[in-house]
């Protein structure tokens, strides 16, 4: 699947994509408290974690001129049956090309994908603090604001990174109905581009 919004293409993730996208994500893990995860992940590992992802969820790429300029997924939302309609949202872009409109693209065609898979809720798990530092600063839940999501609630001081503690935001933006008997989700990999796009 793919469409093209502007100069900017947005496309499915491939495992062969590895590479490329754990030069985006690596930056975060080491610089930055917006991923707590501490050590950056070999490309096999990222290869299998865009493999998985796939099997059921969406894992998109922005890409212009032949560069992939970021990234943006879905994933399960805790785990269990009764969370199938809802999904949890992760995005990651190059660190000279935020601020450039490329994460509401991403995200644009993940929600209408979302929705033609029948799930209704996006949640977003992001570090936040009351005190901005090099780490860490406050714009990804700026930027879920922006883009429709809602406060939920923080869990304070839950994550330790770079000698400091930081808060954890849980944000949701509510894409479909709820309805009494909803529609099974459907995975990724069952739908149609004209059911996406």
């Amino acid at each position: 699947m793919q469409t093209k919004l502007g100069e900017v293409m947005i496309r499915t993730a491939e495992p062969e994509d590895a590479k490329e996208l754990l030069a985006i994500y690596g930056p975060y893990v080491i610089k930055t408290a917006i991923t707590f995860e501490y050590e950056v992940p070999g490309i096999e590992e990222f290869r299998r974690r865009i493999v998985n992802t796939l099997k059921r969820y969406p894992f998109l790429v922005a890409q212009s001129g032949g560069e992939i300029l970021g990234y943006a997924y879905t994933g399960p939302f805790v785990g269990r049956a009764a969370y199938d309609w809802s999904a949890e949202v992760s995005i990651y872009l190059k660190e000279d090309k935020r601020k450039m409109g490329i994460g509401k693209k991403l995200y644009q065609v993940l929600e209408e994908i979302s929705r033609a898979q029948n799930i209704t809720n996006l949640n977003a798990c992001i570090g936040c603090t009351k005190q901005e530092d090099e780490h860490l600063s406050n714009n990804s839940v700026q930027f879920h604001n922006h883009m429709g999501y809602e406060m939920v609630g923080i869990f304070h001081k839950c994550g330790y990174k770079f000698g400091t503690w930081y808060d954890m935001a849980w944000m949701e933006k509510i894409i479909a109905e709820h309805r009494k008997e909803p529609e099974p989700v459907i995975c990724f990999p069952k739908l149609g581009k004209k059911d996406v796009l």
